[in-house]
């Protein structure tokens, strides 16, 4: 099971970011956070407000999560980073059963 850390520029592109792995089945569930985020950025440090998106779903997916969310980002560089985690098991059969590889 991964769990995929993905930053946007506000909470609406996040959940449309979510609804839309959701519908495409790539992912099982979602959440979203408020956050702050301080980079460097064509010289400067740039600080912006931002929105983590945490996917939950399978290694088998990631490939075309990761495809996914480059075409949907609006962002010139996205960040898309995958955590591998372990879960408890009525967790892992429940998100597998509602997911697509």
């Amino acid at each position: 099971m991964l769990m995929v850390y993905i930053t946007n520029p506000s909470k609406e592109k996040a959940r449309e970011l979510a609804e839309y792995l959701l519908t495409k089945r790539l992912i099982a569930c979602a959440n979203i956070f408020a956050g702050n985020s301080m980079y460097w950025w064509e010289g400067e440090i740039a600080k912006e407000d931002e929105v983590i998106l945490i996917a939950k779903t399978v290694e088998e997916n990631f490939d075309a999560l990761k495809h996914e969310v480059a075409d949907f980002s609006d962002y010139q560089v996205p960040c898309v980073i995958k955590v591998p985690v372990v879960a408890n098991q009525q967790f892992v059969q429940w998100l597998r059963s509602e997911i697509r590889t």
